[in-house]
């Protein structure tokens, strides 16, 4: 497999298996590359129906400069003090952020939790994130206010009057329950709307269908959020990548 970073020709060849209709993993088989790669390159430079390769080729290697210029040295450090390569530190939050995104969050929602993620306190402050990031206070606490509202981040109190956001394996688990509360919503309002529209008229069916629908999934969800909770508070077990993990995709 080969390693680098794409050229482009292999941006070409992106382009060209877009315009072809495939899949990410198609186009990767393709280029001898990682899904994640293909992945990457395409929603970092437009998306599917945006991307242009002679574009995305400069804006890479403007990003390139730019990390070299302004990467943040205290995160840098730490991966160094860690034993972890940087780049492929940040490269991962690259990929990490990608899938958050393919899952719906906003890019700098995505970009936080990641950091949050990625780091070995499990929590930053406002200020370590700005730093981190690279972007404004109101950044950091508009994309703060979004994730405690689907119950992926707590806070927790700091030194002074300082706050620190924290991830934890527990904030799944509440997550979890937050969207069961806002699917059990969306149920009851599609049962209003049948009373409303008139039991019996084809729209009442469909609300009906809805209901009944994201009402099996919702108990479905709160329980195996229950069944699933201990294996939050257990310790994993050594995996088949303990020993001998992938190289580093530098896509």
């Amino acid at each position: 497999m080969p390693g680098g970073r794409l050229t482009q020709q292999e941006r070409q060849q992106i382009a060209s298996g877009l315009a072809e209709g495939l899949a990410y993993a198609e186009i990767a088989r393709r280029l001898d590359r990682p899904t994640s790669t293909v992945t990457r390159e395409v929603m970092r430079n437009g998306g599917p129906t945006a991307y242009r390769p002679d574009i995305a080729h400069r804006a890479t290697e403007h990003r390139a400069r730019r990390r070299r210029q302004t990467a943040p040295r205290g995160h840098e450090a730490s991966s160094q003090v860690q034993g972890r390569d940087a780049e492929a530190v940040r490269e991962y939050e690259e990929v990490l952020t990608t899938v958050f995104m393919q899952s719906g969050l906003p890019k700098m929602t995505a970009r936080v939790l990641v950091s949050l993620y990625t780091t070995d306190a499990g929590s930053l402050t406002a200020g370590e994130l700005v730093r981190h990031l690279q972007v404004s206070p109101a950044t950091i606490s508009k994309a703060i206010a979004f994730l405690e509202s689907q119950g992926l981040v707590r806070r927790e109190r700091a030194e002074g009057r300082r706050e620190r956001y924290a991830v934890d394996n527990e904030v799944w688990y509440q997550s979890m329950l937050a969207s069961v509360r806002a699917h059990a919503q969306l149920v009851e309002t599609a049962r209003q709307g049948v009373n409303i529209l008139g039991p019996g008229t084809p729209a009442a069916a469909r609300l009906e269908g809805i209901a009944r629908f994201v009402d099996f999934v919702r108990e479905s969800m709160a329980r195996a959020a229950e069944q699933a909770r201990e294996i939050l508070s257990t310790e994993p077990g050594p995996t088949s990548g303990d020993t001998a993990g992938p190289a580093p995709d530098r896509g």
